[in-house]
């Protein structure tokens, strides 16, 4: 049984910094799950109905819904090289949750992402749901996801994120595989945090389905103007706090949400507010999980874990 942890790091969050002497981590996460959705050619018996640009698919259930799949090839075809482009242009660092289904069946996205250093994490040999998987199929799952990421990309992904939920074993059997440094199933805290097990520490980094683009498909925001004051005001709250503590911002996008000509300016206008801000770590998220397990490992050590304020940080 999974055990609900409500207190977290309750009234004493890590004061640590993070490289560099910041006190907030910027993490961009690009999605690639274009091609891995649910499609009648894939025998899945019905096509993906999931963060498209209707409010509901039109095509009876059973029915292959070519419109459905043109918005999901929106995302290869053009949307991911625009934030492509981005993000190589202003020299940032990006973390690709990748389904890995989507690089094999697009190599040149693959080679970009090799090509331009971003970390990966596995998003899924597919991007279906886990908690819908039995277990001896979810174990197969991940370990196909792992291999053929490291197949495509020429690195093995640091971490592992479900499709929305994962299920009741997922996190052990993530554990059990031996890859994976960290998963990110998790939305309940803002820095990194220690869980046991089966007798393992094991590094969780939560995501965020708040400051993620997957909001302008919800109807929650409609102008870029809107998704960047959103983006905006979360940056401040966590910069102010971060004086005191450590604090991590998540920013999830889409290759066929944020990727669309008028959307991309809401991102832009972000970047722009983020460029010269002091005390900022924008890093991939391999990075992230790197310096928060050196801190615990410094700890350990009685001294390293030590920072400028004297506050410690634990695996716990």
């Amino acid at each position: 049984m999974m055990e609900r942890d409500l207190r977290g790091y309750g009234s004493a969050p890590p004061a640590h910094r993070w490289p560099g002497g910041a006190g907030l981590a910027v993490n961009f996460v690009l999605n690639v799950e274009e091609g891995s959705e649910y499609a009648v050619e894939h025998g899945d018996g019905r096509s993906e109905a999931a963060l498209l640009e209707v409010r509901a698919p039109r095509v009876p259930p059973g029915e292959r819904d070519l419109a459905a799949e043109s918005m999901y090839e929106y995302g290869q075809r053009v949307g991911f090289w625009r934030i492509h482009d981005l993000f190589r242009e202003r020299g940032l660092p990006l973390t690709i949750f990748a389904s890995a289904q989507s690089l094999e069946r697009s190599p040149e996205i693959a080679a970009a992402i090799r090509a331009a250093g971003w970390d990966i994490c596995a998003h899924g040999w597919r991007w279906v749901e886990h908690y819908r998987l039995d277990r001896e199929t979810e174990a197969e799952h991940i370990a196909r996801a792992w291999d053929s990421i490291k197949a495509t990309t020429g690195r093995a992904p640091a971490g592992w994120y479900c499709r929305y939920a994962p299920s009741i074993h997922t996190r052990e059997l993530v554990v059990a595989h031996g890859g994976y440094r960290y998963d990110s199933d998790a939305y309940n805290d803002e820095v990194p945090y220690w869980t046991n097990v089966s007798g393992k520490s094991h590094l969780v980094l939560p995501y965020s389905l708040v400051t993620n683009d997957a909001k302008f498909l919800s109807g929650d925001v409609y102008r870029p103007a809107d998704f960047a004051d959103l983006l905006i005001d979360s940056f401040d709250v966590l910069r102010a706090e971060s004086a005191g503590r450590a604090r991590m911002m998540n920013v999830g996008l889409h290759s066929r949400i944020v990727g669309h000509p008028g959307r991309l300016a809401g991102l832009t206008r972000f970047l722009d507010h983020i460029a010269d801000a002091d005390g900022v770590w924008v890093a991939g998220r391999e990075e992230i999980a790197a310096a928060w397990a050196d801190m615990a490992a410094g700890d350990a050590r009685g001294d390293a874990g030590r920072d400028a304020g004297g506050s410690r940080m634990a695996a716990r």
